[in-house]
């Protein structure tokens, strides 16, 4: 990777439900975060340590800190170090009825081809979790969740994963928002809810099965070989039980479907 560009940055806005102070909750702290993003540890101070989990395996832990701590209205994520580069700055404004707009700022990007493929990698993936920030904060405001986070490298195209993957679950080929679908397939656990974002790579859903929650089914790559993620969060007394039980059972379905069918 080469020098940075402060000059690049994603922004990105949504506007949510909820007052200011759940709203930051949901945004700066360690259950909230870990609710609709990945799993947060936080100390709720300017200064404060982060750790972000993307994966079992030590090398998956991301430390960081808290630049700046201005509840409930601006947090400022940053890596530990003090020559990291990618910062991550959210802001709250309220807005009539109730509601709130959230605006990210993620800044600190270099050049080189390395840093697009991370800037346009991030850029798509900010709007997934952003979509899920909403989600969380309309039908589950104030709650925790459990995150299951399993995902696969498969041969095949985009295209053909995408097919592959709603046929191997028993889907319908073109799910639509509102449909209720029912995953059906050996060896998978429970998934069933109903859809509430679709498009030729990814569906989203507001879950029944296993728990109430979200889940989102994605594949994402240009070449002949795709990531394939299901990734769902449960909430509920059981969460814990739920993913502690179905996340194994989905990184063992979808590694055994690698190869191209």
């Amino acid at each position: 990777m080469t020098d940075e560009r402060p000059d690049r940055a994603i922004e990105l806005e949504v506007t949510v439900e909820g007052t200011p102070e759940e709203v930051w909750r949901a945004i700066a702290t360690g259950p909230g975060i870990s609710a609709w993003y990945v799993p947060h540890e936080v100390d709720e101070r300017e200064g404060g340590a982060t750790v972000s989990s993307f994966g079992p395996g030590p090398e998956m832990q991301i430390a960081g800190r808290v630049a700046a701590w201005e509840p409930p209205n601006r947090v400022l994520f940053t890596g530990q170090e003090a020559d990291a580069t990618l910062a991550f700055e959210w802001l709250v404004e309220a807005r009539d009825g109730g509601s709130c707009v959230v605006r990210l700022v993620n800044t600190g990007f270099g050049t080189g081809d390395e840093w697009d493929a991370q800037f346009d990698g991030m850029s798509e993936g900010w709007q997934l979790f952003l979509f899920n920030l909403q989600l969380h904060l309309t039908h589950f405001r104030g709650r925790e969740a459990r995150s299951l986070l399993p995902m696969a490298m498969w041969e095949g195209n985009q295209q053909q994963s995408w097919a592959r993957l709603l046929a191997e679950l028993g889907l319908p080929t073109s799910p639509q928002v509102g449909d209720h679908v029912v995953a059906s397939s050996p060896g998978a656990p429970p998934l069933a809810g109903t859809v509430v974002q679709a498009s030729s790579w990814r569906l989203a859903l507001l879950l029944d099965e296993p728990a109430p929650g979200t889940a989102f089914l994605a594949v994402e790559g240009t070449g002949e070989q795709v990531g394939v993620s299901i990734w769902s969060y449960v909430y509920g007394d059981d969460r814990d039980a739920i993913a502690e039980r179905d996340e194994p059972r989905w990184r063992d379905w979808l590694a055994a479907r690698t190869a191209a069918g």
